[in-house]
């Protein structure tokens, strides 16, 4: 059953928002999405999540619905944009889910708006420009904007690139993914490019669980391990899968994650 409310119209600042309604007395889960994803792709996890948990999800600048920025931004503007969009809606604390992209994004905001994020969960995520790389091959297929228009080189590239379930069904990753080359997502690689969260992680004193998936082509595990040694209050979980596993076989990844929140 689909436990989410209609989208909210775009805020002031420009941010297509989707709010899930949940128990009030819980706090707000603030998903962040990998690049050039609408929040849309997330909705197989936010289905199978514990509906008491309240969810909110934005697209990126440029990205879905929402309004693209004139110039390029970096993580720490987007960071504090979002804060105000928190702000807007009426929440003055959250724990944050960033996975890939997102998860640099989540990193930096746990940092620069750390009052805000009360726990922190990073999913097949790394450090930004200084991590250890994918192979050449996954990089080229990350730059190209075919995976985001041509479904048919989607299904082609999905098990070398993604890894886990789209090794087997990469038609799924192809129709969670066919959603149009968005206009942000130059933006978003600019955002990103020689951005590091290296000399930040200690700084990271929120609790934080480090998700990784042991068949992921585009971040490979040693990058979990680093965030796991860098990062004060972080424990680590490996789990069977791929890059995707977190929308494509969400049951793997969510105990991990409602058992975290839990915590008090």
């Amino acid at each position: 059953m689909n436990q989410t409310s209609p989208p909210s119209p775009p805020s002031t600042h420009g941010l297509h928002v989707m709010v899930r309604e949940g128990d009030p007395a819980r706090t707000p889960l603030l998903l962040m999405n990998g690049i050039g994803a609408q929040l849309e792709a997330l909705q197989p996890f936010v289905d199978a999540l514990d509906p008491a948990i309240p969810v909110i999800r934005f697209d990126a600048p440029g990205v879905g619905q929402s309004l693209p920025k004139k110039l390029p931004y970096r993580f720490p503007a987007l960071a504090r944009r979002v804060g105000r969009l928190l702000d807007e809606l009426g929440h003055s604390r959250v724990d944050v889910l960033g996975i890939s992209w997102g998860g640099g994004l989540a990193q930096q905001f746990a940092v620069t708006q750390r009052r805000r994020c009360r726990r922190l969960v990073l999913v097949a995520t790394a450090t930004g420009s200084l991590m250890v790389p994918a192979s050449p091959l996954v990089l080229r297929h990350m730059l190209t904007p075919r995976r985001y228009i041509d479904r048919g080189y989607v299904r082609g590239v999905a098990a070398h690139l993604y890894g886990g379930t789209a090794r087997a069904n990469p038609a799924l990753v192809a129709g969670l993914l066919h959603q149009g080359y968005p206009p942000g997502y130059t933006y978003q690689l600019l955002a990103g490019a020689g951005w590091t969260s290296l000399p930040i992680l200690p700084l990271i004193k929120q609790p934080t669980l480090v998700l990784a998936g042991d068949d992921d082509p585009i971040i490979p595990l040693a990058n979990s391990r680093i965030l796991h040694a860098l990062i004060p209050h972080a424990q680590r979980h490996v789990y069977q899968g791929g890059h995707l596993e977190l929308v494509c076989a969400p049951d793997r990844v969510i105990p991990h994650v409602e058992k975290f929140l839990a915590q008090q």
